[in-house]
């Protein structure tokens, strides 16, 4: 969890795990954090760490707290529970881009504790309450004019 002294505001959180990664060459350990940030409360970010490079992948937070219990998603990712060869409940995060496909396999419990700090740090329906329209403009100017 991020601090700001003196700011009230609700606070970024991030969980840091180890997943599968299954590909077309196989399956292989994958490091990665998933990052919510109330300044963009309908979003949750994955960040991929793989061979020294990062990759995010943003998409809405409801497809993490649907996709414990349902398979939930359309467009580059979609998200659905499942339960591995040791009858462990996992999560499948499917992801998909013009270079492939690929299907990350993580713990539901993970997902859930994540899930459970996301939505504490912002209830479902309050989402709005935390959105700075100013900000969020600001920055979608600022990223227009680099590129």
């Amino acid at each position: 969890m991020l601090d700001r002294p003196g700011d009230t505001s609700p606070q970024a959180v991030s969980h840091s795990l180890t997943t599968k990664l299954v590909d077309a060459e196989g399956t292989e350990p994958l490091d990665i954090e998933l990052h919510y940030d109330p300044r963009s409360p309908y979003a949750a970010t994955a960040v991929f760490k793989t061979g020294g490079a990062r990759v995010l992948w943003t998409f809405g937070r409801d497809l993490l707290r649907v996709g414990l219990y349902e398979p939930v998603g359309s467009g580059d990712v979609h998200v659905r529970p499942d339960v591995d060869d040791n009858g462990q409940a996992t999560v499948h995060l499917e992801l998909y881009s013009p270079h492939g496909a690929a299907v990350v396999v993580v713990p539901a419990r993970d997902v859930q504790r994540f899930v459970e700090v996301m939505t504490a740090t912002v209830p479902p329906g309050t989402e709005s309450e935390h959105l700075d329209l100013d900000e969020t403009i600001d920055r979608l100017l600022t990223s227009m004019s680099e590129d």
